[in-house]
């Protein structure tokens, strides 16, 4: 009998509410005090939604801020490795008592997404919390400086929430629930699957990656966040249709499962890499592919940290098991995929390319090698840069 590893800490919390109550507290929320949330603080309600980060009831009061920002543990020992917080103005907090209850307001949408009674409000150190999350204070930083954008006072209670946002009319059968997706694991018969996380296209090297885990597990899941990323990232709607002519062309179909979710992106390194990790043991994964630099940025991590985090924790405190993957690429004298662990040869053999380089041949028109990513993908992302460019003109 095949089984699912169970959820991060036993049982899948959502918060989403439906029917009879949706309505009810929908037409209460008129009359209570709105707050707005940044579009971070809008998908971390939504991952509260739909049960991918349980055990999590609402964002954090200040016990449990403290703990994850010092110690990656909630002040019930539960390990939790970044704050989930709301953030309001001084001005905000001031007329906000304990116990009320207040509306949740997406701030680019203005959809009514939720209520919270608040159980606690607090000031906390934007700066302390920057060096111990994302192991710098550099505003240069993406994460940081969103943690620095954010408001003074910091309101913790369990929330009601009443939407999913665009999610699941914008990707219809590619966005799952963790519910969801636990169900097709179950029906497909499969007890181990390896998750890869992707804010990227998937290049032959991360192609090489999710293999190796094809190897050793039932099926693999290919889990794309599709919430906010930086400028200069590639939008999903892009990414999309390069993942499905990839699994169209070059994966068993039956062993590969594609589902989205709606996280916004902090590029905070290790501790992000252990977050992925725990809400893909809600999703049902038992492993999670760590690559180079999972969830990094810059020249802010080592390109293992990610992995090396996971040494640091009690094995008891997460069921789902890091794949642990070395930097991979084609190599000529190989005449194939190859990784640091199993090629010989000097680097001069090697196809590496930077990321920038990439950008800048796309924008050319010209094709990336064939060692280095698909044609099927180039050409979909050669469009999207030949877009971009003509658009940017046009407004010069």
């Amino acid at each position: 009998m095949n089984s699912l590893i169970p959820p991060h800490k036993g049982k899948l919390i959502p918060l989403l509410i439906e029917g009879k109550e949706l309505r009810e507290n929908k037409k209460k929320a008129g009359s209570l005090t709105a707050v707005r949330m940044s579009s971070r603080e809008t998908s971390d309600l939504i991952m509260m939604a739909i049960g991918a980060f349980s055990p999590l009831k609402g964002f954090m009061v200040e016990k449990d801020y403290n703990e994850v920002v010092d110690h990656m543990h909630m002040s019930d020992g539960t390990l939790w490795p970044i704050p989930i917080t709301l953030s309001v103005t001084k001005e905000e907090a001031a007329n906000i008592s304990l116990e009320d209850e207040i509306a949740l307001i997406d701030d680019e949408s203005g959809e009514l997404m939720g209520i919270m009674k608040v159980q606690d409000k607090y000031e906390y150190n934007k700066e302390h919390e920057a060096k111990q999350v994302f192991l710098t204070a550099d505003e240069a930083h993406p994460g940081v400086k969103k943690v620095y954008a954010q408001d003074d006072v910091l309101l913790g209670g369990k929330v009601k929430a009443f939407s999913e946002g665009p999610y699941p009319e914008l990707y219809g059968p590619h966005y799952a629930r963790p519910a969801q997706t636990r169900e097709i694991f179950k029906e497909k018969g499969w007890s181990t699957i390896s998750a890869f996380q992707t804010r990227n296209p998937i290049h032959r090297s991360h192609e090489y990656c999710t293999k190796i885990a094809l190897e050793v597990s039932d099926g693999i899941l290919i889990h794309p966040l599709v919430g906010k990323l930086k400028a200069d990232d590639i939008p999903a709607e892009v990414r999309m249709r390069c993942y499905e002519v990839l699994l169209e062309n070059y994966y068993p179909k039956d062993r590969v499962v594609l589902k989205v979710y709606p996280m916004e992106m902090r590029y905070g390194g290790p501790r992000e890499a252990l977050l992925h990790a725990i809400f893909r043991q809600n999703y049902g994964c038992s492993h999670l592919i760590i690559g180079r630099d999972h969830a990094g940025v810059g020249n802010y991590y080592g390109p293992f940290d990610a992995q090396k985090i996971f040494t640091e924790i009690k094995p008891e405190e997460l069921h789902i098991q890091p794949l642990n993957i070395d930097w991979t690429f084609w190599c000529h004298k190989c005449d194939g995929m190859a990784s640091m662990k199993t090629c010989p040869h000097d680097k001069k053999y090697r196809v590496l390319i930077s990321g920038t380089k990439v950008r800048e041949m796309l924008s050319k028109g010209q094709m990336p090698p064939k060692e280095f990513t698909r044609p099927e993908v180039a050409k979909i992302l050669i469009d999207y840069y030949k877009k971009k460019m003509n658009n940017t003109q046009g407004l010069l």
